[in-house]
């Protein structure tokens, strides 16, 4: 097939003019509001994210970010309907860890982490807090591990989700240890908190975002930290590593991801702000303090959690790519967790 040279004329006009068009559009945008998706229920980790998040970019920008929590399934409810919307820029998906590794773990879910979304920035990692009502007579991790082996099946705890990274740190705990736990999922890492409050379950293993408040109140108490440091907001709380047993890891990340096919002007404006923008309104001040919907406070401080916005794109799917296999080696092989035990979330 040979083209005429008015025809490569036209085709490169044709992409003159759609380039430029992209970019006007980008500089317009955005011209409404922009829903902002959490797969999760309010007061956890994602969802404080991203509150402060569509807050700060609705500064920024000059329209409105609204979060739409959309729980369920260990998120998948919500990331499946992030990934059937229109990629028009208009709506973001706040995603979680389970992101990457809920294929791992569910027979089918309802999209395709590498094909039907784009990242536009990992924000945030953070660890995983082992906390327990204060009922719960043990003091330290090796006082409640003889607890637990001391009245198999009497013990349970909570998590953000089947197959999140609150779960799965908490499995880490289980198998090492051989403990005869009983696992109950929530829809979200600030329902799991609630319920280990009000006694309804005596432990969980979540992310430090609810949990904090909770601690400094006396309502829970915080045994370890599944991270590579303590952090300052609890620092008198010892890493697993610290009290000697380092293979209990659990760091989970949060970031913004648009559905693909949405304008690469979008993508690249988003990230660029988020990056030079967005990242020293969040830094620059020591403590965030923000309300969820039923008015209750939640802390936000940024050394709770490792700030690692990134413009970069190879380096947002590198992480996500090393999130996975983290997790497929560490709790799902086989010789880790047998693959019937799996089958009872799945």
């Amino acid at each position: 097939m040979t083209f005429s040279r008015r025809r490569f004329a036209q085709l490169g006009a044709i992409a003159t003019l759609s380039a430029f068009a992209d970019a006007a559009w980008a500089q317009t945008y955005p011209s409404r509001p922009v829903r902002v998706i959490v797969a999760y229920a309010p007061g956890g980790l994602t969802d404080v994210f991203g509150r402060l998040l569509a807050q700060k970019l609705s500064e920024h920008m000059g329209k409105q970010f609204y979060i739409d929590n959309i729980t369920g399934a260990s998120g998948n409810i919500g990331m499946a309907q992030a990934a059937r919307a229109a990629p028009d820029g208009y709506t973001v998906l706040c995603a979680y860890s389970s992101y990457t590794v809920n294929p791992s773990l569910f027979d089918k879910i309802p999209y395709d982490p590498q094909k039907d979304f784009e990242p536009v920035t990992l924000a945030v990692t953070s660890p995983a807090v082992l906390s327990v009502n204060p009922s719960v007579p043990a003091k330290t991790v090796d006082e409640l591990i003889a607890l637990i082996k001391a009245s198999p099946g009497k013990y349970s705890f909570a998590s953000a989700g089947a197959g999140t990274q609150s779960h799965l740190t908490a499995e880490q705990f289980r198998l090492k240890f051989n403990l005869d736990l009983v696992h109950v999922p929530f829809n979200g890492g600030g329902p799991a908190i609630a319920a280990v409050v009000a006694g309804h379950v005596p432990m969980s293993f979540v992310a430090p975002a609810p949990v904090v408040p909770h601690v400094k109140e006396g309502q829970l108490r915080a045994l370890a930290l599944a991270g590579k440091a303590r952090s300052q907001i609890l620092p008198d709380v010892p890493t697993m590593a610290e009290i000697g047993y380092p293979d209990i890891e659990g760091e989970s990340w949060v970031g913004a991801l648009v559905p693909a096919g949405t304008p690469q002007e979008i993508i690249t404006h988003g990230r660029r702000d988020l990056y030079n923008h967005i990242k020293p309104l969040i830094t620059a001040q020591d403590t965030h303090l923000l309300v969820n919907e039923k008015n209750l406070p939640q802390y936000f401080v940024p050394n709770l959690q490792n700030w690692i916005f990134t413009s970069n794109h190879d380096n947002a799917v590198a992480l996500e790519d090393n999130d996975r296999r983290f997790w497929v080696h560490r709790v799902l092989a086989e010789e880790a967790a047998p693959a019937e035990y799996f089958q009872r979330f799945r």
